[in-house]
């Protein structure tokens, strides 16, 4: 089946609505998604991801790039079920990126409106579509992919695609981190568990919670969880994030074991000489896997030492004995490069007022105590540290010491497999890590990453490695167009900043198109005869109609 084809003759189409007719009207106001298909598809990323996603169909009724596609616009618009793709396909950018499959324009019997239907990609059906495919297809093909395998997908054909593209920064910097996926009190998720949670969402042990006092113990909560494991790749400017693998386990399981098989996976697909760089949590202290990741892909580690180690002990006395040489940790300065934005001046004036009103509401805030004055910050660095016996690399050890304005100080470390020449730089680098819990922020916040529409195992990992894929590309999208800027914001941040500053309306007419300002065609409109603007208000009353919900067929099946 063929596409069809619109061209642009703005004359030809003006004279449609001169009589009062004219077949479609709608708003370009998803150019932004309609801009993001358009360049994966020039650049062969939706085919090459399509080719190797692993279907469960033996065959294709629908093309595994168009459930791609549809995914990936579903995670965009920050829908999640797949009920709703019908109003998404139609109001957002696929159409007119992608064209409809055999479209054709339709007259219906009662009404004698005209209306653009799309068959689809097969003859199955005998009735008018909405979509090139029905959303239980989708939903189908969803559930049935097996959950491993999709994972697979992701973190080796997906980093594979990401790899030709030159997107792996030569600083070769990543970040291990874990989170819980909560969900709701129901046993039927498939493989969640249910655990006990302090009041900041960490989890507690039975010793842990006999210790807490019983205002504490009020604060604790059960919750059904899943955990989830993933690499991000950045540099140390924040320029980019890029998600190179994920894995949703149980929320039991342990994530060190489950991130250093994610590392040597990565390792596997990619080669050596990629990740150089890896800063860690504590909680994935291994050191044996740490030794591995050193000696046998050539990966530096940056992780700290909990307080209850040995080895922290250990450090401790290595400094209090020793004569260090400490240097002070000054910030860096970033410059934060925004697009300029021109405001109209009666709103500059009230964000004047406004910073004004914060300022001195903070002069009038009493100052905290000195014990939480923070003077400064110094680092040193010791190396040649052997005292960990399950890691076979020399280590170096890094204190970082925080003087307080009442006098007392507070010391934690950092352990790294590479020699350190400047004792601040690690601190400056482990920092970059809170990039990846804000990820996490944004994804659960703002992209649902958490309000999950099913509860079978396959559908909650589709929902995670879909909405991670979106992202990876949006970054991938924004990087390539120069607005590096809007990296960090988030979706409907990036939504909003990427619309154009001059809004259309796009008015169809037989097989052209015409773009026109809103005052352009209303200036037109107004000019017309009374019979003809009835007529178009007619029709913009149905179209609005159908534009509120799902659109119906235009015929009963």
């Amino acid at each position: 089946m063929g596409l069809v084809i619109f061209e642009e003759n703005k004359p030809f189409v003006l004279e449609a609505p001169g009589n009062g007719e004219f077949d479609y009207m709608e708003a370009a106001s998803e150019v932004f998604e309609a801009d993001f298909f358009r360049f994966i598809k020039a650049r062969s990323l939706l085919d090459e991801l399509a080719e190797t996603y692993p279907t469960p169909r033996k065959k294709e009724d629908v093309p595994c790039w168009f459930y791609v596609a549809g995914n990936l616009s579903m995670r965009l618009h920050g829908v999640q079920a797949f009920d709703a793709f019908p109003l998404v396909v139609r109001s957002g950018g696929m159409l007119q990126a992608f064209g409809p499959e055999a479209g054709r324009k339709v007259v219906h019997p009662e009404t004698g409106d005209t209306t653009i239907v799309c068959e689809g990609f097969n003859r199955k059906n005998h009735y008018d579509r909405e979509t090139p495919c029905d959303s239980d297809y989708l939903r189908k093909m969803a559930k049935d992919t097996d959950a491993r395998a999709l994972m697979s997908w992701f973190g080796q054909d997906g980093v594979r695609a990401f790899q030709r593209r030159r997107v792996f920064d030569p600083e070769g910097v990543f970040i291990g981190d874990a989170s819980y996926l909560f969900v709701p009190d129901n046993p039927h998720y498939e493989g969640s568990v249910k655990l006990r949670f302090d009041e900041d969402d960490h989890p507690l042990s039975e010793e842990q919670y006999r210790k807490m006092s019983d205002d504490q113990k009020i604060r604790c909560q059960w919750r059904r969880c899943y955990k989830m494991v993933t690499l991000l790749h950045t540099n140390r400017t924040l320029d980019f994030f890029f998600f190179v693998a994920v894995k949703v386990v149980s929320g039991k399981d342990h994530e060190c074991p489950v991130l250093y098989g994610l590392v040597k996976r990565f390792v596997e697909t990619v080669g050596q000489g990629v990740m150089k760089r890896l800063i860690l949590d504590r909680g994935f202290l291994d050191g044996k896997a740490i030794s591995l990741c050193k000696k046998q892909y050539g990966i530096d580690i940056l992780i700290p030492i909990r307080r209850n180690m040995d080895l922290y002990v250990d450090a401790m006395a290595l400094f209090r004995e020793s004569d260090v040489h400490w240097v002070e940790c000054k910030p860096r300065k970033e410059e934060v490069k925004e697009s300029i934005h021109l405001r109209p001046k009666a709103i500059s004036q009230r964000e004047k007022k406004r910073q004004e009103k914060l300022r001195q509401l903070k002069q009038q805030q009493a100052p905290p105590p000195p014990k939480e004055i923070l003077l400064k910050k110094e680092a040193a660095a010791i190396g040649e540290f052997r005292s960990w016996s399950s890691c076979t690399v020399p280590l170096t050890v890094v204190a970082n010491r925080e003087n307080y304005a009442d006098g007392h100080q507070e010391t934690w470390f950092l352990i790294d497999t590479k020699e350190v020449r400047d004792p601040s730089q690690p601190q400056q680098e482990y920092h970059l890590r809170t990039s990846t819990e804000e990820r996490y922020r944004q994804l659960k916040c703002f992209n649902d990453l958490t309000h999950f529409t099913s509860r079978a195992f396959s559908m909650v990992v589709n929902q995670v490695v879909f909405i991670m894929l979106a992202y990876n590309l949006l970054q991938f999208f924004l990087l390539k167009r120069r607005r590096k800027e809007l990296n960090k914001k988030t979706l409907p941040r990036i939504r909003q900043q990427l619309l154009p500053s001059d809004n259309y309306i796009i008015v169809y007419s037989q097989n052209y198109y015409g773009l026109f300002r809103p005052f352009e065609l209303v200036g037109f409109v107004v000019m017309l005869n009374e019979e003809a603007r009835k007529k178009i208000a007619a029709k913009c009353r149905r179209i609005g109609r159908e534009l509120n919900g799902v659109l119906k067929n235009p015929r009963p099946p």
